[in-house]
């Protein structure tokens, strides 16, 4: 008993490695109990995870905790940096018995705008919530010095921690430092700057913090314009300078503000009967939970009616208090002291991409485990797609295509294949002979071939197709209407598969008059259809040189007399063509076939 769930946990988890994304994100291994045991962060996830089953590890550590691995979980991010500072945060907050945690239980750095009188701008690891301005955490810590360098070389800001109130600043408490006195800070400790110009820079300042370089910019060439224009050009010189300083600045971190805080957001994605939810939870402007679960649709609800049971069903569970939702769109629902945002930009448009970008990948990962699981799933998926798209009355799991193959005319052909639950049933293909249509005209040729086909069918009591396919456009199409509904009374729909000048497909069309069905290309629906297209094509063409073939190399022994199809292919196999038993003397000729069939072949040739 023990094998086999050891065997069935071993499948389970080989089938989600299998469809991990390849790209950064952070991995959690649960054990049997659902604790977290295990958090990791990785560039590649599938890579990373698929290493720690893939080979037997040196550590004996690592060696138990692969045992010990029940279930994975995952969350994808958008850059490396994002899954570094989420790794941290979930091993902070789960603690895993198998994680090594930073010795010195640092944080990532942020960068400080204090709640002063006069303002400090500063890097810390500490934040408190003293109403002063936070903005990161930098997991760069370069990217992070490179603000505050460009903020020092701006701004003349105090770096001192001097009490710089009004009363002490009007007592003349202080002096000014060297700082002064290498003009990196105008020395307001001695009413030299005054409070307004100060916040002005500090305004300016986050701003900056912020990413809004530009605001920035636009100001700083206002300030400089109306400069100019009352003719004080040192000044606007210096303000130039600064322009020039924020232009060049080009090194953009991505910085979520310490601001957001208790925030919830959500997101959804639908296929078929199964709805897809992904729920973040924002604490500090950092992720501290995230899940996807997944509704199956009994009635058809809606996205909007989906999305708000589980808002319920996640606030619930994880006992969320946020005055905060964000929402992909507007939902008509209404919650005790709490606003629904549905961002168009900035900080929290971000969040919102991230749940979608989790939501969607997860629903892949989903699509593909089932797939593989039951193979015949994805065939009924592309097989209800057609239906949909076509509004047929039953999904169309036989389809028969058609094509024809000619050189002017010549060893005319066609072929037929079959596709049964999306998959070809060569058994059921089809070639035939074009017998009443003389010279190269398509259309005849294929109403011939299609008559042929479902009149024998019909006659013998066969499985009609479900749906049948053209390869051509609006011609083909019509012509084989004629065939099957005005000739033969029967009720199958037709579609056509136009190529462009590339001699790829193109576009889908289907109904009289023919209208384009918008299929996207590149989706598995339209590769399905293309791949039925291809098919035939090929068929056909194979079909047809083999044709052409045998009549070219045998056209000159077929009236020959005494010479059957035994004694032809003896001579063509020895010889290897016709040419060269032309050239060969009747003793050579008579080794193969005997003297008289020899004299024979020597006259007629």
């Amino acid at each position: 008993m023990e094998k086999t769930n050891e065997l069935t946990t071993a499948e389970y988890l080989h089938g989600i490695v299998s469809n991990l994304p390849e790209c950064p994100g952070i991995y959690q291994y649960l054990n049997e109990e659902g604790t977290i045991i295990y958090v990791g962060k990785a560039k590649n996830l599938k890579r990373r995870v698929y290493s720690y089953f893939s080979k037997d590890h040196q550590s004996a550590k690592t060696r138990i905790l692969v045992t010990k691995i029940a279930d994975i979980r995952y969350i994808v991010v958008k850059t490396e940096e994002d899954a570094l500072l989420l790794e941290n945060n979930l091993i902070k907050k789960y603690k895993p018995r198998y994680n090594v945690l930073l010795k010195d239980d640092k944080t990532y750095p942020s960068i400080c705008v204090s709640n002063e009188y006069f303002p400090r701008v500063y890097k810390t690891r500490k934040i408190v919530r003293d109403g002063s301005a936070y903005y990161g955490p930098y997991s760069h810590v370069l990217s992070m010095m490179a603000v505050l360098e460009l903020i020092k070389k701006l701004y003349p800001l105090r770096t001192c921690r001097l009490a710089l109130t009004p009363e002490n600043i009007s007592q003349n408490k202080f002096k000014v430092c060297l700082e002064f006195h290498i003009k990196n800070c105008k020395g307001p400790c001695v009413g030299l700057m005054s409070h307004e110009e100060y916040m002005e820079n500090i305004s300016q300042v986050k701003e900056i913090l912020k990413g809004n370089t530009q605001s920035v910019s636009n100001l700083l060439m206002k300030r400089m314009q109306e400069l100019a224009e009352d003719m004080r050009f040192e000044e606007a010189q210096k303000v130039k300078e600064k322009y020039l300083l924020i232009e060049s600045y080009r090194s953009k971190s991505e910085v979520v503000s310490s601001t957001l805080h208790n925030i919830d957001v959500f997101s959804i994605e639908t296929d078929n009967d199964i709805a897809y939810i992904n729920y973040l939870h924002i604490t500090n402007g950092c992720i501290n939970q995230a899940f996807t679960f997944e509704y199956k649709v009994r009635m058809s609800e809606s996205k909007e009616e989906l999305l708000q049971l589980g808002i319920a069903e996640m606030r619930e569970r994880y006992k969320s208090r946020s005055k905060e939702i964000i929402v992909p769109f507007e939902l008509d629902m209404e919650m005790s002291g709490v606003t629904f945002t549905i961002p168009q930009r900035g900080e929290k448009k971000h969040l919102l991409e991230l749940s979608v970008m989790n939501v969607k990948q997860y629903k892949v990962d989903r699509l593909k485990r089932a797939e593989k699981l039951n193979p015949e799933q994805r065939s009924v998926r592309l097989m209800k797609e057609i239906q949909e798209q076509l509004h047929l009355d039953r999904m169309p799991a036989h389809i028969e295509c058609f094509d024809n193959s000619n050189i002017q005319g010549s060893d005319a052909v066609a072929a037929c294949v079959v596709f049964k639950k999306a998959k070809p049933s060569k058994k059921d293909y089809r070639k035939y002979i074009i017998k009443t249509v003389t010279g190269p005209d398509d259309y005849a040729s294929m109403q011939e071939v299609v008559r042929r086909r479902y009149t024998r069918i019909v006659d013998e009591q066969g499985e009609l197709p479900d749906l049948i396919l053209t390869d051509g456009g609006k011609g083909q199409m019509e012509v084989v209407r004629e065939v099957i509904e005005d000739e033969l009374k029967l009720d199958i729909p037709i579609v056509g598969l136009a190529k462009n000048s590339r001699h790829r497909t193109s576009e889908v069309l289907y109904g009289f008059p023919p209208q384009t069905v918008g299929i996207k290309q590149g989706t598995p629906l339209f590769h399905l259809l293309e791949n039925i297209q291809n098919e035939v094509h090929r068929f056909a063409i194979t079909f047809h040189r083999d044709k052409r073939s045998k009549s070219q190399t045998a056209s000159a022994l077929d009236n020959v007399k005494g010479i059957g199809e035994k004694r032809k292919t003896a001579l063509l196999k020895k010889f290897k063509s016709v040419a060269r038993i032309r050239q060969a003397s009747v003793e050579e000729l008579a080794e193969i076939v005997g003297e008289a069939a020899a004299r024979s072949v020597k006259e007629s040739l």
